[in-house]
């Protein structure tokens, strides 16, 4: 393994115009996380020293996104190609003397492994001008074609556009990825010419430049899935479904039960417990921490929020960002929880909005209450206590506080704190009328037979 320092040059002009997005192409999710966003975590995993993204049309957004992650970024207008747009990063690195790994925004599932072991066949003993990353697909259509030796050497690299029949017939496809050493890479990029059916400047195009110097360049191979580029609305759909499929295969590997695995949708960051079940239609949107032995009851949708050892969730559940639910708390269904902590045990089984408060241990909150946390204008939190009952139908008008162990009844509207063990009961008196309701029917059906008569 070469310590070697390494910079992470990743290309990202391309207009994107299949997405049919006012959204830079790099800039929409897989697993509620930026395409560009995946990359940049990988290279960090690995340790990169520099990182640049180089952006053509809507580089305002990409400039905001990556404003606090220590990116430079680089322009590339017009767009003559992928070795004009390496070309464009050499300012952002100059005087940078480490290797130089080459990566594309819209290819964003390719692993740190994978990248680790690019860099290091580039210090391998036979020291390659550059390494390049193939793969074979199940369907070559028009990738480039790599013709390497026994040894993964490269003996010819080729544009689709200008193989000839026999390259075509190659299976060994050019993912665009590649790593070169930095004191290499800008000469041999400044010798890319464009006499070709494009008229562009082709990155591959080094390691041909490289052979004719007596230099040869190797490829290394990855799964067809890491390199899958996204052009449009439907590859993006099939990156994202790969990511799903390998996340759950992941999930259940580390203890998790997922009964129907397909119908559950997890984020870039959930983290799931042991012994956790999780029933069919899930969905986890980011910053999800789920404890061991919870239970997730079907059709859920559950993001920014812990979920607790043992606690139940479900089913028709909504957490929202700010929830916490605590070791054997139940929130039952169609109860939505925001920016709310249940402790120990407590429950809110039914039909309930529990929004910027807290709640206390084995607190019960009945079928139908909520908690009234904006006037319109400001927030304010809804402090119940522990053992606190809280009936059916109750509306909480917050600042209020109920007490350890106070009952509000059924039905009720609370503005004022309620103490401890206290009763709170604020509510309509009941009148009750005896025969009330047949002289009413008489009296109408003598109205409505005049009416007809009329």
């Amino acid at each position: 393994m070469t310590n070697q320092p390494f910079a992470a040059l990743i290309l990202a002009a391309g207009k994107g115009t299949r997405m049919k997005s006012d959204l830079h192409k790099v800039l929409h999710p897989i697993a509620g996380r930026p395409m560009l966003g995946h990359l940049l975590a990988s290279v960090d995993d690995l340790g990169a020293a520099r990182k640049v993204v180089v952006t053509g049309a809507g580089r305002e957004q990409v400039e905001s996104f990556v404003g606090s992650l220590g990116v430079d970024v680089a322009t590339q207008e017009p767009q003559l190609g992928t070795a004009h747009a390496v070309q464009q990063g050499k300012a952002a690195l100059a005087g940078f003397a480490g290797d130089v790994l080459i990566l594309y925004g819209d290819v964003p599932l390719v692993r740190p492994e994978t990248m680790r072991r690019m860099l290091d066949r580039l210090h391998a003993q036979d020291a390659p001008a550059a390494v390049v990353l193939g793969f074979r697909p199940a369907d070559p259509l028009a990738y480039g074609r790599i013709l390497a030796r026994a040894d993964g050497t490269i003996e010819k690299m080729v544009e689709y556009k200008d193989a000839s029949a026999a390259e075509r017939a190659v299976d060994l496809c050019n993912s665009g990825l590649m790593a070169v050493r930095g004191p290499d890479l800008w000469p041999l990029l400044a010798r890319v010419g464009n006499d070709n059916a494009a008229r562009e400047y082709y990155l591959p195009d080094i390691v041909m430049i490289a052979g004719a110097e007596g230099r040869s360049s190797a490829v290394i191979e990855a799964e067809p899935w890491e390199v899958a580029g996204v052009n449009s609305r439907a590859e993006l759909a099939a990156v994202e479904g790969e990511w799903q499929q390998r996340r759950r295969i992941a999930a259940m590997a580390d203890g998790a039960t997922l009964i129907a695995p397909e119908t559950v949708w997890f984020a870039h960051d959930t983290v799931i417990g042991r012994d956790v079940l999780i029933e069919p239609h899930v969905f986890f949107g980011p910053k999800v921490a789920i404890g061991d032995g919870a239970i997730i009851h079907g059709f859920s949708h559950i993001e920014g929020a812990t979920v607790r050892t043992g606690a139940e969730i479900g089913p028709y559940a909504r957490l929202r960002p700010g929830a916490d639910i605590g070791e054997a708390a139940k929130i039952g269904n169609f109860v939505e929880v925001k920016n709310a902590r249940f402790g120990a045990g407590a429950k809110a089984n039914h039909l309930s909005y529990v929004g910027d408060a807290d709640v206390g241990a084995k607190a019960n909150i009945g079928a139908g209450t909520i908690t009234c946390n904006y006037d319109g204008f400001l927030k304010y939190r809804t402090v119940i206590g522990q053992g606190a009952f809280i009936g059916s139908n109750s509306a909480l008008v917050a600042p209020v506080t109920i007490g350890d162990g106070a009952i509000v009844g059924a039905g009720s509207t609370i503005t004022r704190d309620v103490e401890t063990d206290a009763l709170a009961v604020a509510r309509g008196r009941q009148d009750a009328r005896p025969g009330w309701a047949s002289r009413f029917r008489a009296a109408m059906k003598i109205k409505k037979a005049a009416k007809k008569q009329g």
